[in-house]
């Protein structure tokens, strides 16, 4: 063990800012004494592919249904009071706890402080070593040349990351060696825009290095690229330049102990600016990368409309798709779509098909209707009684099934309300047990019955849909079920995709220079057409009650926009950070969560708005998560977060 320590520089620094409650000795004395020297980790190309998957490891488990804040600590996605299976944690806290308001300091609710920053250590030690030619003796230079700008792109993210939950944060660019006296431990939060900077210079620094595409697609898929590189940048330089990190007065008195402010609280538009270009340049690479929007091959058995659904439903579950920036190979989606899945007959059982993930009503209501407009401001279509009992017709057959009953606001809604969400009376196709044709055709397939007592509301305790809308985006159209099991098909999660990066670039775009850039549109359009829906300034000049008479106006722009995120992003974790970043989430996060009348049987019954949940959003203090608090004993030059 002394040698491990003393011949390198290690990272007492780790425990300083990160275990308040353990000693650095201590840590120490649970490493086995057989573990090989740092030395001998880089002594050839295989031990230190060893150490750069253990960089890798690291990587969020976002395709899980528990590891992924994005799911349930906000206002996108709830699940039953009785927390049963995949979200029984006993009295262990969970995400959801966050959106119930039980976020606390003394143990924060899933805090990646201590967690990133090992990631870092890891990152810093693979760096130093990787960067001694004198070492890795049989890493050829492109070989070695890649591997760094990958660490160096892992460290970016991971820094990103804890940028994202904490705002300012202490900068380890290297590991500080075991004998530097306390005080060069002891080190302070970087201003916020000191770290931006920081990030950005890791991913320039990497970029050029990194392969343009994964040529081995067998073995380093979800390996870094150029294309992620860039769309970390451009995430990154978005999340700076948005009104919780740019001119929010909220920050003035968060500094150090020495007085150090912490973020800047003056407005700078050139930080849209910088935004801007780094979104073009991640969607240029992404081009010269090939990829693009991902479109389902039309099968000639299904209707238009299905085909139509496969393309948007399989741009989540369809692994490695042409629209994948990047996808992590660490974390499929497999009990995912267990908890999303509903019972669409009486042979589904609620202990395979959960149904646990419900969309609260206000993200249905987010859905344009089929004329691509907010449901409020469509001129053709009246929305005003939305509960009112409609019965789907023949030719609305492949969104409702026919002659069934059902609220008035789930027709006339545009494809991806219908991609995304199940509901009752919704159709819900999928391939296996087709119970319409074993060639698989839409013609009577599967639909969702959602009220008391029917197949998709048993009223098992714990496994059931709270709100009547379930979420039918994250459920791979192959999943097959049998009386006591169903098998998923697993897909890499889709941490980032190109229609994330249009959004982007449209948003920074509006704000850069405002509504008049053409690109703004056309990016937006891109997403809009492969969704089926005409282009906004069409939409809006055809269907809106203004007849889009303020497609001009840089604010209103910014909500189309906005709202465009909250309905192509749906349910894949982006919302709850957009939320934060945009200085929304005190408005968005104080309303209830509502839902439909599951209790009901009847469907005059069953269509009765009811408050699920009243949530509360103490604002400026959950805009930030907390700094657990044992840290400050460590390090006395650490300060918290506002309000906790």
């Amino acid at each position: 063990m002394k040698n491990i320590m003393q011949s390198k520089k290690l990272w007492p620094l780790v425990f300083v800012l990160l275990l308040a409650s353990s000693s650095c000795k201590k840590y120490l004395d649970v490493v086995p004494d057989n573990v090989p020297t740092i030395d001998n980790a880089f002594t050839s190309k295989n031990e230190a592919e060893k150490f750069l998957f253990t960089c890798y490891s690291y990587l969020p488990a976002d395709g899980s249904p528990t590891s992924n804040p994005g799911f349930l600590a906000g206002d996108e996605m709830w699940i039953p009071a009785s927390r049963r299976g995949t979200f029984d944690t006993g009295s262990a806290p969970m995400m959801w706890d966050i959106a119930l308001g039980r976020q606390n300091s003394a143990n924060p609710i899933y805090s990646l402080w201590s967690s990133r920053y090992q990631a870092i250590r890891q990152c810093n030690i693979f760096l130093e070593n990787v960067q001694d030619e004198n070492k890795v003796f049989d890493l050829t230079s492109d070989m070695r040349s890649r591997w760094l700008s990958e660490v160096k792109t892992l460290k970016a993210f991971y820094n990103f990351q804890l940028l994202r939950m904490y705002g300012p944060i202490p900068i380890v660019d290297t590991n500080i060696d075991i004998d530097a006296p306390t005080s060069e431990m002891m080190v302070s939060r970087a201003p916020f825009d000191e770290c931006v900077n920081y990030i950005v210079k890791l991913l320039d620094e990497a970029t050029p290095a990194l392969p343009l595409v994964i040529s081995d697609r067998t073995t380093e898929l979800g390996r870094m690229t150029q294309p992620i590189a860039l769309a970390i940048k451009a995430k990154l330089l978005v999340l700076a330049a948005s009104p919780l990190f740019n001119g929010n007065a909220d920050y003035n008195r968060l500094v150090n102990r020495d007085g150090t402010p912490l973020v800047n609280t003056a407005f700078d538009k050139t930080k849209w600016d910088r935004a801007a270009v780094a979104s073009k340049a991640a969607i240029d690479a992404c081009d010269q990368a090939g990829i693009k929007l991902y479109t389902a091959v039309p099968l000639g058995v299904l209707s238009a409309f299905t085909n139509q659904q496969m393309t948007l439903r399989n741009v989540i579950s369809e692994r490695w798709n042409t629209e994948r920036v990047w996808g992590l190979s660490n974390s499929t989606a497999g009990q995912l779509q267990r908890v999303a899945m509903g019972c669409l007959t009486s042979s589904f059982t609620p202990n395979n098909s959960n149904a646990q993930l419900a969309a609260p009503m206000k993200i249905a209501d987010l859905f344009y209707t089929k004329n691509g407009v907010p449901m409020n401001e469509d001129r053709l279509l009246d929305f005003t009684v939305k509960n009112e009992l409609r019965t789907a017709t023949a030719d609305e057959r492949f969104a409702i099934s026919q002659f069934y009953q059902t609220a008035r606001v789930n027709f006339d809604r545009e494809p991806r309300f219908y991609a995304d969400l199940g509901f009752d009376g919704g159709v819900w196709y999928m391939v296996a047990n087709n119970p319409a044709s074993p060639l698989g055709s839409d013609e009577g397939t599967f639909y969702m019955q959602a009220k008391f007592t029917q197949p998709g509301n048993s009223g098992a305790e714990g496994y059931y849909n709270e709100t009547g809308y379930f979420i039918k985006k994250l459920v791979e159209a192959n999943l097959t079920n049998s009386s006591n099991s169903n098998t998923v098909k697993p897909y890499d999660w889709p941490e980032i995709r190109l229609a994330d990066l249009y959004l982007l670039y449209a948003e920074a775009l509006n704000e850069s220079k405002g509504p008049t850039d053409p690109d703004i549109f056309k990016y937006l359009d891109l997403i809009r057409l492969r969704a089926g829906l005409e282009g906004v300034r069409d939409s809006w000049t055809k269907y809106t009650k203004d007849f889009g008479a303020r497609l001009g106006d840089v604010d209103y722009v910014r909500n189309i926009i906005r709202r465009e995120r909250g309905i192509e992003l749906a349910f894949e974790g982006s919302r709850f950070w957009d939320l934060r970043r945009w200085k929304t989430a005190a408005s968005e996060l104080n309303a209830p969560i509502t839902g439909w009348t599951i209790s009901q049987s009847s469907a005059v019954g069953y269509y009765q708005t009811r408050v699920i949940y009243n949530q509360t959003f103490i604002a400026p203090r959950d805009y930030l998560w907390p700094i657990q608090t044992g840290a400050f004993r460590v390090n006395t030059n650490l300060v918290q977060n506002p309000g906790w």
